[in-house]
């Protein structure tokens, strides 16, 4: 069984016992409706830290503080029941489900933002929605205190973020990217996928197969950026396009020429639900 926490001082309880006892901790963030890919987040938690080292850890807590959108916020889908016995199947010691005035109490007024990363991609159209996702994870690490934090390459902008944030406040442990897990048919996994009708699924197709179309002009040796997007709005166009952007990798500016590894990313609204996904180019990479 999963051992399920609910408030800060439970956490810190169980945190200060298990470094008592010189046990690893791996851990993997979430807000819930888990999936495939989250799965296989706690897999790769799972393996480097065996059970017979340490604990592996789960949050699933829904951050208000991440949406622009108050509908958005409310549609999210939540399955805590469901999702505890997915977790236990997987081998999870301990889930932290808490209450949003647990991680953000009466008169709080601290955040974490990362200048610079956030002007582009989601960043652009989403503002503050990164600075949510810093502040909530910031607030995770400093209870969890993990060896390694497991996060999906998926959400490429959020983890490059992350990664730069962990940096900079000399967090301890580890971010791990772990590769994005996807469909039979190709579609990305992700909790939103659920709210898709059938024919805004089908549609939805055409983000696998367009990435997959940049990454074969690429490796037939095309490296102009107009060139290697050509044709995304004919082929999303059953979508609403919010964005199709190349990015330096690291520092996630626009480039024109792929010289270094550079991501494609992209976000297009299906039926009212708003998918992302990428593909990164690695020149030079055999």
């Amino acid at each position: 069984m999963v051992k399920v926490l609910r408030t800060v001082e439970e956490l810190q309880r169980w945190r200060a016992q298990v470094r008592a006892a010189g046990r690893q901790v791996a851990f993997v963030p979430t807000m819930g409706s888990l999936h495939a890919g989250h799965l296989e987040l706690m897999r790769a938690g799972r393996a480097r830290v065996p059970a017979e080292r340490g604990e592996l850890v789960i949050s699933i807590f829904v951050n208000p503080t991440q949406f622009n959108d108050a509908n958005d916020l409310a549609a999210y889908p939540r399955d805590e029941a469901g999702d505890l016995a997915l977790a236990a199947a997987e081998g999870v010691d301990v889930a932290f489900c808490p209450e949003p005035d647990a991680l953000y109490p009466k008169g709080a007024s601290t955040w974490v933002e990362v200048g610079g990363l956030d002007n582009h991609l989601c960043g652009a159209s989403r503002p503050g929605h990164f600075r949510g996702v810093c502040t909530v994870v910031t607030k995770l690490w400093q209870l969890v205190a993990p060896d390694y934090g497991l996060f999906g390459r998926k959400d490429y902008q959020q983890l490059a973020i992350l990664r730069r944030m962990h940096r900079d406040l000399f967090l301890c442990g580890e971010v791990v990217g772990v590769s994005t897990v996807r469909e039979p048919d190709g579609l990305a996994l992700s909790s939103r996928n659920v709210r898709l009708d059938p024919a805004a699924r089908t549609q939805a197709l055409a983000i696998p197969r367009f990435l997959d179309e940049v990454r074969a002009r690429f490796e037939a040796g095309e490296r102009e950026v107009e060139a290697l997007l050509a044709g995304a709005g004919e082929r999303l166009g059953a979508g609403e396009v919010h964005y199709v952007s190349a990015v330096d990798a690291d520092d996630l500016q626009p480039v024109v020429r792929v010289e270094a590894p550079t991501l494609v990313a992209l976000a297009v609204v299906f039926s009212g639900v708003r998918l992302i996904d990428n593909v990164l180019l690695e020149p030079g990479a055999s």
